[in-house]
């Protein structure tokens, strides 16, 4: 057998269902018919020493006084062998106190000698079990016979065991409850596992739909199964976010090759001027100080690429050092101001007066925070003014530093995209220049000093976006 070949998840469940449930309904059997065999042979005895009893008082009754009849057994004793709900006769005898045999049904063809030992009629027990000559194993059932107080001899009921253990119809009751249940719980594994596996296969339909970037699939809705239904709304999410990642990797291509082609073709034209008179003096050296300005713009943009590339594969360590947050967020702030001195944007900043310290690098810290506050900058519009807020405070053993501007919002169908790479908005893409790279990379790097940055909150005129770390 091929160990690599694969089966359906309908065949498998339904094949290993099948199997342990006719080993169970074996079990069951054999142990209902060793239960049911224990208690037809209890029953069948039961009412064997009832019909003894009864003969055994019509004897008495219908006898002489003292004596046993000496003819063949009365009719009364067939009348009541039906009572006994076997399919062969028992042996009946009337015997006397010493045990020799007076009368019997003789239904086997042979005259009835057996003695019974007095050591069989003299015990309590009106129900033993005895091998018996020419009978073989069997159960033997008493009954004395009373006349005026006098026991003057015995009803004895012989019979084989294996007569009343006998269970024909038993046999085929337990046969074709087992074969009935196995068929029914067989229908309904089947039944369920079509219906479980059904949005099974059409998510791996639509799984090898998306493996060749096709994307036009349906899935099923009415899914009542908890992990089905969870499994059916995470691909289609997960699809739906590798849709989106492939439009943005669409956008980026042309995005970087518009970032790159824009400043060259302007240096290159500027640079060619320069080159062929048309612009001389101090119009010549404005012409190469825009050069060099859009150049320097190129060089960021590729060492930003190359930051995030080298950090993503984990190229970039971390030297984590106690430090007291709330005076590193100042020299942050204090930093950011003096480089956007012409910026018409206010920043406040609330520091509570207890010192919190962290595990930190300073230098990354700086680097999400710059990344945070030109974000919010920009969400105000080229030249617009507003306001930013950076409130920092302790809850629970954990820093949160808040960074709140007062721009434009988030658009509500662009939030859950804000931190994936290169993602840049709708309306921002064509407002400032970038790659898409600043929050990715953020969320990249409070990570990796055991932190984490999530957007709180966006409406128009207010933006919050959270950093957290772990209080030392």
């Amino acid at each position: 057998m091929n160990k690599n070949r694969k089966i359906s998840i309908l065949r498998y469940w339904t094949t290993l269902y099948l199997l342990t449930l006719l080993i169970g309904l074996l079990i069951i059997a054999v142990l209902s018919l060793f239960w049911i065999r224990q208690t037809t042979v209890d029953h069948r005895l039961n009412v064997t020493q009832l019909v003894a009893q009864e003969m055994a008082d019509r004897v008495a009754t219908e006898s002489g006084s003292g004596t046993l009849p000496r003819e063949e057994v009365p009719d009364f004793f067939q009348d009541r062998q039906s009572v006994l709900n076997i399919e062969t006769n028992p042996l009946i005898y009337i015997v006397d106190n010493n045990g020799d045999s007076i009368t019997s049904n003789a239904i086997r063809g042979f005259e009835p000698e057996l003695a019974f030992p007095a050591s069989v009629l003299e015990k309590q027990d009106s129900i033993q079990r005895l091998n018996i000559d020419m009978v073989g194993n069997s159960f033997l059932v008493k009954a004395p016979i009373i006349q005026e107080g006098a026991n003057i001899g015995w009803v004895v009921i012989i019979q084989p065991v294996d007569e009343v253990a006998q269970l024909n119809q038993e046999y085929s009751l337990v046969a074709i409850m087992v074969i009935a249940l196995s068929l029914l719980g067989w229908l309904t594994i089947y039944v369920l596992s079509r219906r479980l596996t059904y949005p099974v296969k059409r998510v791996s339909g639509a799984a090898k739909l998306v493996k060749d970037q096709n994307y036009n699939f349906t899935l099923p809705e009415n899914v009542r199964e908890k992990e089905i239904y969870e499994l059916v709304d995470s691909f289609k999410e997960m699809s739906a976010r590798l849709q989106r990642l492939e439009k943005l990797r669409t956008e980026l291509l042309a995005g970087v090759t518009h970032e790159l082609k824009t400043p060259i073709t302007s240096i290159s034209g500027l640079l060619q001027a320069v080159k062929d008179d048309v612009v001389t003096d101090e119009e010549a050296v404005e012409f190469i100080d825009i050069s060099l300005k859009e150049t320097e713009r190129m060089k960021t943009m590729v060492a930003d690429l190359l930051a995030f590339n080298t950090f993503s594969a984990n190229g970039v360590n971390v030297v984590m050092e106690k430090r007291e947050i709330g005076a590193l967020l100042q020299e942050v702030i204090h930093q950011w101001e003096v480089t956007n001195k012409e910026s018409r944007t206010t920043l406040q900043l609330d520091v509570p007066d207890e010192k919190v310290y962290v595990q930190i690098d300073s230098a990354r810290l700086q680097q999400i925070m710059i990344n945070l506050l030109n974000n919010a900058q920009q969400s105000f519009g080229t030249g617009m003014e507003g306001t930013i807020c950076v409130n920092m405070k302790q809850e629970e053993e954990q820093a949160y530093i808040e960074v709140t501007d007062s721009g434009k919002g988030i658009e509500e169908e662009e939030k859950e995209y804000i931190f994936e790479r290169f993602f840049r908005g709708e309306n921002k893409k064509y407002e400032t220049h970038g790659l898409g790279l600043g929050l990715a990379f953020s969320l990249m790097i409070a990570q990796s000093l055991n932190g984490d940055l999530a957007l709180k909150s966006s409406r128009p005129g207010e933006t919050i976006f959270v950093l957290r770390f772990p209080i030392e």
